[in-house]
């Protein structure tokens, strides 16, 4: 429900001057009001001055930071922040979160949550690290895992909240195809439920075990009516409504193109996708010579495997781009918790693909002599029924 606007600040403003405040962040604009800044973050630092606010703002053409000494001048700045007209404010401390956004009514929507983690250790470069989902929040009783895994999520969380903007506001709809035992899957929800977004979340999967144990889950984390199992194809499976963004973590060979081209259909807003066994184009690469004087490259078995997975996951950003996505290809988490560490990050622009974009792409294309199976799906609108199960 709505509440008054001077009610829901004066509550920002009571847990930004907390001592308990971790991080805050302001963003957007009211409807009809032009600020001054843009953005600004907020957390605590130690120095060796002492404690500190670190004030981080923008004004849409450079950042500028200061650190604030605690005290009548961090009330002077809080206040100077909270008099410009942000469209959204999201402010957490070790035992609640708090995510404001201004209606066009000028009224405000505010969504209150308690925050499962511990006080983080401030300071500088000694501070302890601080993860987007605490090690030790209850969801991991339930789902398990290793540190090692543990660190992966928190890897993966910070490629998505990199993703997402700031002032994103819900509902979210969100797919994971080919989500396996659903461990990222429930940690996405998990975190972005945290930033105080409505998320409905489909996992897809082609095991209907994994579909019931998965189900079971959810209903045991108390999540069933906002996070739901299918078991199907990555090409087939029935989502509806189309999702807003979509997942593929680690999906065999041409099952993270398969993902991709339902994306791209879609139209989905943000796609994070970590491709895994790149064995469709290394048989390609096999089956002919090299284009000269690139012989050496394609020589060795070794050697062929690991250029097929770059050239691979080059034509799949190629392929985005084209079809009006900005997309980049990323190393989300050191190589040594996992050998497959890249991410294609896309986000949908909606524009179309420039003339030099096409031609980068289809000389790449005819120089290796190959056919990228994202390529046959997106020209033919296949919906193929050999896909392999993710990894």
């Amino acid at each position: 429900m709505p509440e008054p606007l001077d009610a829901a600040l004066t509550e920002v403003r009571a847990l930004l001057l907390d001592p308990a405040l971790t991080r805050a962040v302001a963003a957007g604009r009211r409807r009809g009001r032009h600020p001054v800044v843009i953005r600004a973050e907020l957390r605590p630092v130690t120095l060796k001055a002492g404690p500190r606010l670190q004030i981080a703002t923008s004004d849409g053409t450079r950042p500028y930071t200061r650190n604030v000494a605690l005290g009548p001048e961090t009330v002077q700045a809080i206040d100077e922040l909270l008099a410009e007209p942000f469209g959204n404010w999201h402010v957490e401390t070790t035992d609640a979160t708090l995510q404001l956004r201004v209606t066009k009514s000028g009224e405000a929507q505010v969504h209150r949550a308690a925050t499962s983690r511990p006080a983080a250790t401030t300071g500088g470069n000694d501070r302890a690290k601080e993860y987007l989902l605490d090690p030790g929040d209850p969801i991991f009783a339930e789902i398990g895992g290793s540190a090692a895994k543990r660190r992966q999520v928190d890897a993966f969380l910070r490629a998505l909240a990199a993703t997402l903007p700031d002032e994103l506001t819900g509902p979210l709809r969100v797919v994971d195809l080919g989500c396996g035992n659903a461990y990222l899957t429930f940690a996405a929800y998990r975190y972005l439920t945290s930033r105080g977004l409505d998320v409905q979340l489909i996992g897809v999967d082609v095991r209907e075990d994994q579909r019931r144990r998965n189900t079971e889950l959810a209903q045991r984390l108390g999540w069933a009516d906002q996070v739901s199992f299918v078991a199907g194809t990555i090409a087939d499976a029935v989502v509806d409504p189309a999702p807003d963004l979509v997942l593929a973590l680690h999906a065999c060979d041409t099952a993270t193109d398969e993902a991709l081209a339902r994306a791209v259909r879609w139209e989905a807003r943000w796609v994070l996708a970590a491709p895994c066994c790149h064995h469709d184009l290394a048989k390609q690469l096999r089956a002919h010579p090299a284009p000269a004087p690139y012989e050496l490259l394609t020589r060795q078995g070794i050697l062929r495997e690991r250029f097929a997975d770059v050239l691979t996951d080059a034509l799949r950003a190629g392929l985005l781009r084209v079809h009006g996505y900005r997309a980049e290809v990323v190393e989300f988490v050191d190589s040594q918790h996992t050998p497959r560490n890249l991410l294609i990050r896309a986000r949908r622009t909606g524009a179309a693909a420039t003339e030099p974009q096409r031609a980068e792409y289809r000389e790449l294309v005819n120089q290796w002599q190959v056919t990228p199976r994202l390529e046959t799906l997106l020209a033919a609108g296949e919906q193929p029924t050999d896909q392999q199960p993710p990894a």
